[in-house]
């Protein structure tokens, strides 16, 4: 028998952030930050979270001032960018996934390395001042570091949660350790996802917006 359940949006909403506010520990972060991580909470259901982010700068206030002047945002994968609430975007905002660039299986050859890593060399032209999205490739996040450490011109803020088994935690250490002066939020260990990185982004763009999104 199935059974009785909660069919309101509004109330599954609201009652999703009374639960996380309730269980997670939130102490200690500023305002922007708790509602980042209440964010990325809600994308995956666990409420351990916090303990693992680490913020660098401003990150969320530096990609809003980015955004504001019309900053594109790059991600690893289609499906991070799918995860954007575009509504919620500047109406020139640019959302570039550059993955099946026709340029990048070369480039991959060329590079010795993953297409997720040779597509972003086709982010460099322009990602001065940009916002970096990162939810699937810790390739990915290893090329930003390498291409920043040879000169590339930074971007506004880095939003990297790369996941996996293989590099995931390298390649966050690798931010941490490294940095490039550059206002980053991550979440150290294997956790990360495209839905964490679009949460993010989506924290970004409006805050903790409690309605049906």
């Amino acid at each position: 028998m199935i059974p009785a359940y909660e069919r309101d949006p509004a109330a599954i909403y609201r009652k999703s952030f009374e639960t996380i506010r309730a269980e997670a520990a939130l102490d200690g972060l500023a305002a922007e930050e708790a509602d980042l991580a209440i964010r990325l909470i809600h994308a995956c259901g666990m409420t351990d979270l916090p303990s693992d982010l680490v913020f660098a700068g401003r990150p969320v206030a530096a990609a809003r001032a980015a955004l504001a002047d019309g900053a594109p945002i790059f991600c690893d994968v289609e499906m991070v960018g799918a995860g954007i609430i575009r509504r919620r975007l500047p109406q020139t905002t640019e959302i570039v996934v550059t993955l099946n660039d026709p340029q990048t299986p070369a480039r991959a050859k060329e590079i010795g390395s993953t297409r997720s890593a040779a597509a972003v060399d086709l982010w460099r032209d322009r990602l001065e001042g940009a916002i970096v999205a990162i939810g699937n490739a810790p390739t990915a996040l290893f090329r930003l570091l390498e291409i920043l450490e040879d000169g590339a011109l930074q971007p506004a803020a880095i939003l990297a949660f790369p996941v996996g088994f293989v590099g995931a935690v390298e390649s966050k250490d690798a931010l941490v350790a490294i940095g490039h002066d550059i206002p980053f939020v991550t979440l150290l260990g294997r956790r990360g996802g495209s839905a964490m990185a679009s949460a993010a982004v989506n924290a970004v763009v409006s805050g903790l917006v409690e309605e049906r999104p």
